[in-house]
């Protein structure tokens, strides 16, 4: 599969980058804003900046104090179901201000840390440990995730931007993952993977003359395995069987297969 990125600084740019334009769509949002409904059920635009400052503090965590983060993890392992919505309840309680505050400087400290950890270090996570390029893909793909819920509820739009070619990266090197934890054997050869970016550039990955492949617009391949839109709503060819049955168990997020998103009305 793809190698490991080896410098992290500019997927950390483009982690403040992206945190940076969320930032501008809730900095002066209404508390009736705050409290408006998201995709996710049961969850707010609070709930969704909640979440996202709890697993910033969590990934700041693993990069400075292994210890405490191992505390979270016992944590999460005693309440499997519920510990990371009750870290998106307990925030979005707060003060819609004081939410916005720790949003930002958890943020903050976490791409510090990232920049200042030394080449080659790898931190404990939820799932096998991450490197800092890694650690901040996973952030970014998370925010923009979010980061469309939030649009959603306020009706908004966010473009697109190249940002996303971390987001379809990471969707790629997650196929194993994504079949193991559907309980499939992967697929033991690789695909070949080309996206068209937002500024038309094409990305690809996998050899050339693969026989199993994929093909479509990079944001639809990152609203699938981020599981923000249902496959039926999506521009995404597969050929081969291997390659079809992928894009219908595709996830890039760690933890056990998502429920995803129902067509839209018309696709069903």
């Amino acid at each position: 599969m793809l190698p490991v990125m080896a410098d992290p600084t500019h997927v950390i740019d483009d982690l403040c980058a992206e945190n940076d334009e969320l930032d501008l769509l809730v900095a002066d949002l209404s508390p009736e804003q705050w409290a408006s409904g998201t995709p996710a059920p049961g969850w707010t635009v609070a709930h969704q900046i909640a979440h996202l400052a709890w697993t910033d503090r969590s990934a700041l965590l693993a990069v400075t104090d292994a210890g405490a983060f191992q505390a979270l993890v016992e944590k999460a392992l005693a309440a499997p179901g519920s510990f990371v919505d009750d870290g998106a309840e307990e925030g979005a309680r707060l003060p819609c201000d004081e939410l916005l505050a720790g949003w930002r400087a958890g943020r903050d400290a976490l791409q510090r840390a990232l920049r200042a950890a030394p080449a080659g270090s790898r931190f404990p996570w939820y799932g096998p440990p991450m490197s800092a390029a890694s650690m901040a893909t996973a952030r970014l793909m998370e925010t923009w995730a979010h980061g469309l819920d939030i649009a959603d509820a306020l009706g908004a739009v966010r473009p697109p931007t190249d940002r996303l070619r971390h987001v379809a990266r990471l969707g790629v090197r997650t196929r194993d993952f994504a079949h193991t934890v559907h309980g499939l054997t992967p697929p033991a050869e690789e695909f070949r993977v080309e996206l068209r970016a937002p500024s038309g550039d094409l990305w690809t990955y996998g050899p050339a003359d693969a026989a199993q492949r994929v093909t479509g617009p990079a944001v639809d391949f990152c609203l699938l395995v981020t599981q923000r839109a249902h496959r039926a709503d999506l521009a995404l060819r597969a050929e081969g069987p291997d390659a079809d049955r992928w894009l219908g168990i595709a996830q890039a997020f760690a933890g056990p297969p998502g429920a995803g998103r129902p067509p839209k009305e018309g696709t069903r």
